[in-house]
């Protein structure tokens, strides 16, 4: 592997096999040659890489809780334009947060707001395994409906998770940013590219990465990457930007599969694989089509707006 690549995330962490937060942080950290400064929320990343006395971090490194990870991440980005201001930082330091779908769609979101709002100059990654899997796997604001979680297991009855994830990407934006994006941990050329560009970008910028989680959605630890493609080939989780107000798709599926391509790869859906959940089943396929459609709709509008400026 290129060293450019693991220089500022050392080998040797424990992440669980088949994890792809390490080459989510990696990627993100080598698209830029500009010094970096790491502010990592509680959660998987966080434990598994400051296991005490060691560090797996190549980079200065900021530990936050749960909740304020975006705060801490504009207080020290407030500090750094203080001192540059006055000559004592000559040198550009950018500055990353990451956390995963608890400390973002949930626990975080109140200081990712203020954050966001304020236009800090901060690159923000959500790795989204889509639950709270540094402990147990309960549901977080990110879990898909239907899914067997700690919290919101299957039975009787019910058929598991009966809340639909909260639209974090339309949250973000009405911050009006001038930069967010949703990308996959499977399709890393496209997460490499929207992290060059995030960092590119003066203000406050957003990355929003699927992360499948192989011990929580309960698939073979070799296919988290057939497993996040499947997400984008279902049309599940698209792959587009947000520049300045205007949608930008980046992989168009000519003919997708069907979501229960998606859906029958995890223990977590295979209750809903049962003849009696079949019409379950249908509704994710129909709020996935119709999310899908909504999406085309924004990239065309910006897609016209920009003809007819």
């Amino acid at each position: 592997m290129n060293n450019k690549l693991t220089q500022k995330l050392a080998s040797g962490h424990s992440t669980c096999a088949g994890c792809g937060i390490p080459a989510i942080v990696r990627t993100v950290l080598a698209a830029t040659d500009d010094p970096v400064v790491v502010i990592n929320a509680t959660g998987c990343l966080e434990v598994t890489t400051t296991l005490y006395p060691y560090s797996a971090w190549k980079v200065p490194y900021i530990h936050s809780a749960f909740e304020n990870a975006a705060a801490t991440a504009a207080g020290v980005e407030t500090a750094y334009n203080a001192l540059k201001k006055k000559g004592k930082i000559k040198k550009k330091i950018n500055f990353v947060v990451f956390a995963g779908d608890g400390g973002t769609y949930d626990i975080g979101l109140q200081a990712l707001s203020g954050m966001l709002e304020r236009g800090h100059n901060v690159l923000f990654v959500a790795y989204d395994n889509q639950g709270y899997m540094n402990t147990g796997g309960q549901r977080s604001g990110a879990t898909p409906l239907g899914a067997n979680m700690e919290t919101t297991p299957t039975g009787k009855f019910s058929f598991g998770n009966e809340l639909p994830r909260k639209d974090i990407m339309e949250i973000v934006k009405a911050h009006h940013i001038p930069y967010l994006a949703q990308a996959n941990v499977a399709y890393i050329e496209d997460l490499r590219m929207k992290a060059h560009k995030a960092f590119a970008i003066d203000g406050a910028k957003f990355l929003l990465v699927m992360q499948p989680c192989t011990n929580v959605w309960k698939f073979p630890t070799s296919q988290y990457v057939n497993v996040g493609k499947l997400a984008t080939e279902t049309n599940f989780w698209p792959l587009y930007e947000i520049e300045n107000g205007k949608y930008n798709l980046n992989l168009e599926i000519k003919n997708p599969k069907p979501i229960e391509e998606f859906l029958k790869t995890q223990k977590r859906f295979k209750h809903l694989l049962k003849l009696e959940n079949k019409e379950i089943i249908k509704n994710i396929q129909q709020d996935v089509n119709e999310k899908w459609e909504a999406l085309l709709r924004k990239v065309q509008l910006s897609h016209l707006s920009e003809l007819n400026r």
